[in-house]
């Protein structure tokens, strides 16, 4: 994704009271050089981000990616984002996305340059790649051990399973082992046989008519697409829940999809090459419903 636009951030502290905080952005050029050489976030992935779906122009679930931000520096020990800076950040980003169609804002919060200056902070806009074809034809994916049990999260808290960081490298990894074996993408799996969630989406099975989702006690990154569309489903009268599901559940489910805040909501159409039901018409109705502005 080629980037639109971006803005360096000053953070302020979390408790900062102003109202205005123009004189805290810096406004660069998104192709040119910008990073220390001792920026912490690209020699040891050490931060987190959000992306936030942008739909004609208007950012979609700010609130709650803004929310995750926070928890995710909560868990790494990061100094807290002043939310209301970070607010005015994502309202000046959004200026710049693609007035018709789909973008993607970026943010990041990084520990900073090794031995100071710290944190570090920008925010990024880009065009959204198309996503029609998955959203309308679905994806094949396959299983992948993630390497620790279910209960790993609660005697390991200092893995930062949870927290959305930049330390992304086995999540592509896990994609191009998917791709290797023929599919499009991935479900981790605990080692202990417990269904996780994708390395970029969230996981959503159909069981018995009721929607359900793993539970985030396997150190599952919550996901905004997620919530919003349960949110959306308990609406219409659906059943909707969390719960921690065995591996055999994702031969029990009747419909599958991968959701997401730019991808939305892509349909599975096989799991380790067994195939899966699509329900074309819900599917169309969950992404109509995706692409609706949402706060």
């Amino acid at each position: 994704m080629a980037l639109l636009f971006a803005l360096v951030i000053d953070p302020a502290a979390s408790d900062d009271p102003r109202s205005d905080f123009a004189d805290t952005f810096r406004v660069i050029d998104p192709s040119a050089p910008a990073l220390s050489v001792g920026e912490l976030s690209t020699q040891r992935g050490d931060g987190i981000f959000e992306s936030i779906g942008v739909v004609d122009g208007h950012a979609q679930e700010t609130e709650a990616h803004l929310e995750r931000l926070a928890h995710s520096a909560r868990i790494c020990d990061l100094t807290a984002p002043n939310l209301t800076q970070w607010r005015a950040a994502v309202q000046v980003a959004a200026q710049h996305a693609p007035r018709h169609g789909e973008g993607v804002i970026k943010l990041i919060l990084s520990r900073g340059v090794e031995h100071g200056p710290a944190p570090t902070a920008w925010v990024t806009v880009a065009a959204a790649p198309d996503n029609t074809a998955v959203r309308e034809h679905g994806i094949r994916v396959v299983t992948l051990d993630r390497g620790y049990g279910i209960d790993t999260p609660a005697k390991a808290p200092w893995l930062l399973l949870g927290a959305k960081t930049l330390s992304y490298a086995v999540n592509m990894a896990a994609i191009r082992e998917a791709k290797r074996r023929g599919a499009d993408d991935a479900v981790f799996v605990t080692s202990d046989g417990f269904v996780l969630e994708a390395p970029t989406a969230s996981l959503i099975l159909r069981i018995d008519g009721r929607f359900v989702t793993p539970a985030p006690n396997g150190g599952i990154l919550h996901g905004t697409t997620q919530l919003s569309l349960f949110a959306h489903l308990e609406e219409e009268g659906h059943d909707t829940g969390y719960a921690t599901l065995p591996l055999s559940a994702l031969a029990e489910t009747d419909a599958a999809w991968l959701v997401s805040s730019v991808r939305l909501a892509a349909p599975i159409t096989a799991i380790d090459g067994v195939e899966v039901p699509v329900d074309a018409e819900l599917t169309a109705s969950f992404n109509r419903y995706l692409l609706s502005p949402r706060d």
